[in-house]
């Protein structure tokens, strides 16, 4: 729902980008993505307060926005909640 809304970002750069300019809420990094990339994003969004789950791994992330993509950040702030408060339980 929140591609088809146009409130995701995808790939590393992008995503750091955004983490940068706080427009994103949310942080999913695949779970076997590589070493660099899940430090540099996890760091990102630890300094800039932005949850970060890396539960998936990139076919299960890819399958869900229906792109091979290793990061996403997800922009709308309800969205992002409601994700949080499933993930969490």
């Amino acid at each position: 729902m929140a591609m088809r809304a146009g409130k995701l970002v995808t790939g590393e750069e992008l995503t750091l980008k955004d983490i940068r300019a706080q427009k994103v809420n949310l942080v999913f990094i695949a779970s076997d993505a590589g070493k660099n990339t899940q430090k540099s994003i996890k760091d990102k969004s630890l300094y800039y307060k932005v949850p970060c789950f890396d539960v998936f791994n990139s076919n299960e992330l890819g399958h869900a926005i229906g792109k091979s993509r290793m990061v996403i950040g997800i922009k709308d702030k309800g969205f992002s909640k409601k994700i949080e408060e499933l993930l969490l339980g």
